[in-house]
């Protein structure tokens, strides 16, 4: 009994002073719970401010300008993303939508959302959506199935009357990614993920100038085109291995165990005595 009572007291204090530690590790959230994201947001493609899944962006801009993110979604994974946009008090009505495109450029379609509302004169805000399909760790050729990759959101306003041009808006966008398991896998991965287009910036060994331009604003001869730095944190995935290994097996062992227990059934008590 009294080394069962000194074991509980050990415990009982190393959790004590693992508790503090654990607190200080845990991340730091934003003010709404969130972690903090970029404030700007890009004009292109190829200017396209990367963000991370769970992470809100934020960015200040004007009715007319299109603004770009994006974000990495690997194989089996189904990513949504939700922007908002708050507009001034007086304003025409006009329509606001986001659109999805894959490393490809291809428009990806939602599975549900509001991905694009109409927005009366005099509405401050409007909330959007869109939900993506499960990304495929490969596709036939001629599939428009989502691969592995970067993907963009581009927000944009449609049939802007021309008064309302150049208003000033604030949005924010946020991409959450759900992992859908081994139900999603198939056969086969991409070599490598869809990665975004080439931009026109400088590396590190090629020049000191980050723009790749010189002081005249011409393109600088060694000026390199380098792919965004947009990826994991725990890499790609590859290789054969899902978790539909784990049923695979599972159902293995239980289909051997109802075998024996129906030959046990079966097999009776033997041969007969003469």
């Amino acid at each position: 009994m009294r080394v069962r009572r000194a074991l509980t007291a050990a415990l009982l204090l190393a959790g004590l002073a693992a508790a503090p530690a654990a607190a200080d590790a845990s991340p730091s959230p934003g003010e709404d719970g969130t972690s903090a994201g970029p404030t700007e947001a890009g004009t292109s493609f190829r200017s396209a401010t990367e963000i991370d899944p769970g992470v809100k962006a934020t960015a200040q801009g004007s009715t007319g300008d299109y603004l770009y993110w994006s974000f990495p979604v690997d194989a089996t994974q189904r990513a949504t993303v939700r922007a908002s946009v708050r507009l001034p008090e007086e304003h025409a009505g006009e329509t606001w939508q986001i659109d999805v495109y894959d490393g490809l450029r291809r428009r990806q379609a939602c599975r549900y959302g509001a991905q694009a509302r109409a927005v009366p004169a005099g509405t401050t805000s409007v909330e959007l959506a869109c939900a993506l399909r499960t990304v495929r760790g490969w596709a036939e050729p001629w599939a428009n199935d989502p691969l592995p990759g970067t993907y963009y959101v581009r927000l944009s306003a449609v049939g802007l009357p021309v008064s309302d041009v150049g208003r000033a808006i604030s949005a924010e966008v946020e991409v959450e990614v759900a992992d859908a398991g081994g139900s999603a896998a198939v056969d086969g991965s991409l070599a490598e993920p869809l990665i975004p287009g080439v931009s026109l910036r400088t590396d590190a060994e090629a020049g000191d100038d980050a723009e790749g331009t010189d002081e005249e604003g011409g393109l600088l001869d060694d000026a390199a085109p380098v792919l965004a730095g947009t990826d994991l944190e725990d890499g790609w995935s590859s290789g054969w291995w899902t978790d539909r290994w784990l049923w695979t097996a599972a159902g293995g062992i239980l289909a051997a165990l109802a075998g024996v227990w129906g030959y046990t059934l079966t097999r009776g008590r033997g041969r007969p005595g003469a």
